[in-house]
């Protein structure tokens, strides 16, 4: 590992541990808990379908893939199958904790085999009632290949064997319809005791009803998971639509290359050994030997038990301070800029926002960018009606956004038969940026109302993602936001913007200048300093820029949650960069950048994270923050997050994870002092 650059893909699996700390952490409510259980498993299998895919890729290409990068794939493909073997214990070990700690509570896991006779009736019923039509076994046949497995499902690898003629032993595979019922049933009470079971322990108690065809004395199953390659290939051929292109590359994901086979330790030697000889498994591959159970992100979905304290207190959002219930949001974004921050600030401020719009008989048009929506989505909704009452409405639908493509295509095309102009995206660059135009026009005057977020406009995400969202009038702004809708619009025209920063045009010039003009201060004795928060950094011009800020005597405070492949602390080179990162229960997402400038500080949220991707692939738009207010605020965020003694991690060269030592008499939890910061400044608005 370099000394000075960690591989992103190996702070990745740092970043998802901190996740497991949670998960390990007694004063997180008990519930919480196996849901971080779940965060993790769902983060390391989406890290697998493309993280891992990816690496495993650019390893056939040898020392030219090392020249890429800037570190060696297969040595990187290598340590990772270490440290996870290493965290699966670890995942384990929690799992197994957090169930003896639900016992104690009255609150028992059971097998297919630990049935009463009540219980036993309630199963059978169930498994004859609700799952016996949805199970499709598979006979594997020597001769014959595996069909192709659905990537991230599980499947009970089946043994039937006959005790008296071995010889006529079988084997089958039959999928897990955990995306259609329920992975956890819970079974009649005894008493006070309750009881869950795992919707596979229900199928391996009928399994003889599924396979009486055959005739055996035994029968057993093992548990299996196959994750495979999600990147999608795209040709770039402009004739081809660009739906078209995309419809058949998820196609082909369902095909792509395995790159993880998880499996229960118990299963005979000779049955894994079909099985990784029919997937083509070689030592290379990262092949995890594990419990029972598998795909534990159906955690995240855990069954009500209805105790309080199992569980975080419900966070009542507070109403934003300039936005009074009942009365337009339109006029309130004229008298001065306003900053919401999701979660504590309630979504429905954006919806009702978009409401107001559609019904406004002065707008004229509505402009708005989708990457992932909501299941339900009530942005939808707003924009549909907003068509029905005479507005022209846009909207630019990402295609790529990962694992929701398929979803964007089918909101895309409903959106299109209510007559929404629908852009889908930009061939070759992703749109990330969060933007949101209302043109209203009163006796021949045009006035712009704009939001720039850093997350998607999603009321789901919007309940557990930190996110900022500007609400402007401000011409500066409007007027850019305005050019960027034109940029999709018109044959993606290029325009000048002298405020807005757009990827991937700009940004990388404005961030080396920001970063070079705070070196230029330190050095003639000035106080300089740059304070980020982000998801990642992994950029390795950047990463070089912010060494040499350090090494000019710039202060570099780094607020961040996942990959940073910077180093901070290290003698000579990164001295003056300290770095932390948070894990609590709402995921921080939100993105901004304070520079000192000299006294007169330069403030900007972005969609942006400081990756080569965000920067050079993809549209993004990075806004600066003119409200005096509202800079002073996000400054405040930023303070309070830097002094978080709870839920804060050291970020170091060692990726120990290490939490910032605590101080009983002062502690700062991050997430609940923004929470209180708010609400006094709501209360201060309601006393004038």
């Amino acid at each position: 590992m370099s000394k000075i650059y960690i591989p992103k893909e190996i702070s990745w699996l740092s970043f998802n541990e901190r996740v497991l700390q949670e998960a390990e952490n007694k004063e997180v409510p008990l519930v919480e808990r196996f849901k971080f259980l779940g965060i993790y498993s769902n983060n390391l299998d989406e890290y697998f379908r493309v993280r891992v895919a990816t690496l495993k890729r650019l390893s056939q290409f040898g020392s030219k893939s090392k020249n890429v990068l800037g570190y060696n794939p297969k040595a990187t493909l290598k340590k990772i199958q270490e440290i996870v073997l290493v965290q699966n214990a670890k995942f384990e070990k929690i799992n197994s904790s957090l169930t003896q700690e639900l016992d104690k509570h009255k609150i028992h896991f059971i097998n297919e085999k630990q049935l009463n006779q009540e219980q036993s009736e309630f199963v059978k019923n169930f498994f004859l009632t609700e799952v016996r039509t949805r199970l499709m076994p598979y006979l594997i046949e020597k001769d014959a290949e595996l069909p192709n497995l659905t990537d991230d499902a599980i499947y009970l690898a089946i043994i039937l064997n006959k005790k008296k003629e071995p010889e006529k032993k079988r084997y089958a595979l039959l999928e897990i319809p955990a995306g259609v019922l329920p992975r956890f049933i819970i079974l009649p009470e005894s008493g006070d005791d309750k009881f869950i079971i795992y919707l596979d322990d229900i199928i391996r108690y009928g399994l003889k009803d599924i396979f009486f065809l055959f005739d055996f004395d035994e029968c057993s199953a093992h548990s299996i998971k196959l994750t495979k390659d999600a990147e999608l290939e795209i040709a770039d051929d402009i004739s081809e639509s660009y739906i078209d292109k995309l419809s058949r590359s998820l196609h082909q994901r369902k095909w792509g290359s395995p790159v993880r086979f998880i499996y229960d330790r118990k299963m005979p030697d000779d049955l894994l050994k079909i099985l990784t000889k029919k997937l083509n498994f070689g030592p290379d591959d990262v092949i995890v030997p594990s419990d029972r159970y598998h795909n534990l992100k159906d955690f995240m979905h855990f069954p009500s038990l209805g105790k309080k304290k199992f569980y975080y207190e419900p966070l009542v959002p507070i109403i934003h301070r300039d936005i009074q219930p009942g009365k337009s949001i339109l006029s309130a974004m004229k008298k001065k800029d306003i900053m919401l921050y999701f979660p504590y600030h309630p979504f429905d401020h954006f919806i009702d926002l978009l409401r107001e719009a559609s019904i406004d008989p002065f707008v004229t048009s509505i402009q708005i960018t989708l990457y992932r929506l909501a299941r339900n989505s009530s942005v939808i909704n707003a924009l549909l009606n907003a068509v029905r009452n005479g507005k022209n409405v846009t909207t630019i639908v990402e295609l790529q956004a990962r694992f929701d493509e398929e979803a964007n295509i089918l909101w895309g095309n409903r959106l299109q038969e209510e007559g929404v102009k629908v852009i889908y995206g930009v061939p070759g660059l992703k749109v990330h940026s969060k933007l949101f135009l209302v043109t209203r026009v009163k006796n021949d005057v045009t006035q712009r109302y704009a939001a720039v977020g850093t997350g998607n406009f999603n009321e789901d995400t919007a309940r557990v993602y930190t996110d900022h969202l500007l609400l402007t009038t401000n011409l500066k702004i409007t007027n850019e936001v305005h050019k960027v809708f034109n940029f999709f619009n018109v044959n993606y025209k290029k325009d000048n913007y002298y405020h807005l920063v757009l990827s991937p045009f700009a940004l990388r010039n404005k961030m080396n200048l920001l970063i070079e003009n705070e070196i230029r201060n330190a050095q003639t004795g000035k106080k300089a300093y740059i304070y980020l928060k982000l998801n990642n950094l992994t950029d390795s011009e950047i990463i070089d820029n912010l060494y040499e800020a350090s090494a000019a005597g710039v202060t570099i405070k780094l607020i961040v949650r996942g990959m940073i492949s910077l180093v901070p602390g290290l003698k000579d080179t990164s001295e003056n960069i300290k770095g932390i990162g948070i894990v609590d229960r709402f995921l921080e997402h939100s993105r901004f950048m304070i520079f000192h400038n000299g006294g007169s500080e330069e403030v900007f949220i972005s969609s942006a994270d400081l990756m080569t991707r965000n920067i050079e692939h993809r549209i993004e738009v990075t806004c600066p923050v003119f409200d005096k207010g509202i800079k002073n605020e996000l400054k405040h965020i930023f303070d309070i997050q830097w002094k978080d003694n709870v839920k804060a991690r050291v970020l170091d060269s060692t990726l120990s994870n290490n939490f910032i030592k605590p101080d009983k008499d002062n502690e700062v939890r991050s997430q609940v002092e923004v929470y209180e910061y708010i609400k006094k400044l709501k209360e201060k608005t309601s006393e004038k």
